[in-house]
């Protein structure tokens, strides 16, 4: 290379040493977490360390436990191995889960594509090929007359973006912080997938003992109409007598087929949530007596919440991107440098492209210093502050609405200990006064009303035992999803149970 174009190239090797000093900055406030909120319990009033128990199906006694960690399969906790191998479908099946992933992927490849044009120039390669005629009279010789030649250029073109603001920066903190955002989504989907299943196999357990409890009282309401019927023949019992109990049968019965059809959409509901057709079968039966309570409930302490909810970290991410995108608007104040060059040969002969004496180069460095944008640029950067100060609401929002849940489900958990025993209390009552009932109607010691009676506050109490029971397993899977669902300790090496692909 000769000393005149050291020369010429080396004032902008100056430039860009200099601009990439001063790329260590980059304006715009640097984001910082939100401090995780200082409070000491989730409720007013402390939980009681353990509930009390009931007989039964679902009345053991639960142990609240500050500070125990959640397994990142908790549903395993309810030893139903149907239970296990449904959700091992769905998440092998479910498009929800395929879609939360596809949706991660999208901004892992979005994340890349920017680092590509940041963190490297583009460079570019050309090849062109044309035939000129041109004349004398273009150089004002005439005389020259007409000339046609072909004329052949090969190049190499960079081009560079300095960021010496750090507004390149900040975007990619930006889309790093979307690609945060989709992962704890992903997480969230799990999630609400996981304790979707177990909701609706709790229902379906709870429809089926209802079904069962119900189809017991008609069995004994079908007993009591043929007794009373016989007593009707031989003038012990009174014709309305015999159409109450007729009715009172009826109306039982027609409590069937809307639990019947309650049954069948949780089942089809099921299907897919495991990414199967509704007429496809296959999923097991549930039946609360095959399910165990849990009875070690952990209870993370109030300042780990935030680290643990899915949701608060997707809150959290969109708080960062907010902020990011400050600083990619005040960037947009300051001027902006622009490095090119090129290098490549020109010949009219295509033999001659790489013949000495056909290179071309060419180096240029462009400056952009906003003057006058008629106000947009310090609008939109307020407009940025604007929707972070929304981002910043909507988080806190998120926080406050987790800790509602978690205070919402400890409460639950407690009076759902107390309306379990209680219901079991008075279904053992009613069921003790029918008897004793049912053994003096026979011998006429008692008139029909009060088998009546009976009757109905046994249906009434055998029914709300079954809700009382099912509803301390519902609860407790809602516990384990407000406070996050131990995704930080799932297995991910596990593909055939936890993994979720990317």
């Amino acid at each position: 290379m000769t000393k005149r174009k050291r020369n010429f190239i080396f004032p902008y090797f100056v430039a860009l040493a200099c601009a990439l000093i001063m790329a260590g900055c980059a304006v715009g406030p640097d984001f910082q977490a939100p401090a995780a909120p200082v409070v000491k319990g989730y409720t007013p009033e402390p939980i009681p360390p353990e509930t009390v128990s009931a007989p039964g199906a679902g009345g053991a006694t639960q142990r609240f436990i500050d500070g125990l960690d959640i397994p990142g399969q908790w549903w395993t906790l309810f030893h139903s191995e149907p239970l296990d191998s449904l959700i091992r479908k769905a998440l092998r099946n479910s498009p929800t889960i395929a879609a939360a992933q596809a949706r991660l992927r999208e901004a892992e490849e979005n994340l890349r594509a920017r680092q590509g044009t940041v963190y490297f120039p583009s460079v570019d390669g050309s090849f062109s090929a044309t035939r000129q005629q041109t004349t004398g009279a273009s150089f004002g010789q005439p005389a020259l007359g007409e000339t046609t030649f072909n004329l052949y250029n090969a190049s190499v073109s960079l081009s560079y973006a300095l960021d010496i603001f750090g507004g390149n920066r900040r975007e990619l903190e930006a889309l790093l912080a979307q690609v945060n955002y989709q992962q704890f989504r992903l997480e969230a989907s799990f999630l609400a997938l996981t304790s979707n299943i177990v909701t609706a196999a709790v229902s379906e357990a709870s429809l089926r003992a209802r079904i069962k409890a119900t189809d017991d009282i008609v069995a004994m309401l079908r007993k009591q109409l043929d007794l009373v019927s016989l007593k009707y023949e031989f003038g012990g019992a009174s014709r309305p007598d015999v159409l109450e109990q007729r009715t009172l049968l009826d109306q039982t019965l027609a409590t069937l087929p809307p639990l019947e059809k309650e049954l069948a959409k949780i089942r089809h509901q099921l299907a897919v949530y495991t990414g199967s057709f509704a007429g496809e079968g296959g999923i097991p039966d549930f039946q609360l007596e095959s399910m165990d309570l849990p009875v070690d409930v952990p209870v993370s302490v109030p300042a780990s919440l935030v680290r643990q909810r899915p949701d608060i970290r997707a809150s959290e991410e969109l708080l960062h991107a907010a902020c990011a995108q400050v600083g990619v608007a005040t960037a947009n104040l300051y001027p902006k440098l622009n490095l090119s060059g090129s290098i490549g040969t020109s010949a009219t002969k295509i033999e001659d492209l790489f013949s000495s004496g056909s290179t071309i180069f060419s180096l240029g460095a462009g400056l952009l210093q906003p003057l006058f944008h008629g106000g947009e640029l310090t609008a939109k950067r307020r407009a940025a502050i604007a929707v972070y100060d929304q981002a910043l609401a909507q988080y806190r929002e998120t926080v406050l609405v987790s800790f509602r849940e978690v205070a919402d489900t400890l409460r639950a958990l407690e009076l759902d200990a107390q309306a379990l025993r209680a219901q079991a209390d008075a279904e053992a009552s009613a069921r003790e006064t029918l008897g004793f009932v049912e053994s003096q109607f026979r011998i006429g010691a008692v008139n029909y009303l009060s088998l009546l009676v009976a009757q109905r506050q046994y249906s009434v109490a055998r029914i709300n035992l079954v809700q009382a029971q099912a509803t301390r397993y519902a609860d407790t899977a809602a516990l384990f999803q407000a406070l996050g669902g131990g995704w930080w300790n799932r297995d991910r090496a596990d593909a055939d149970t936890a993994e979720l692909k990317r």
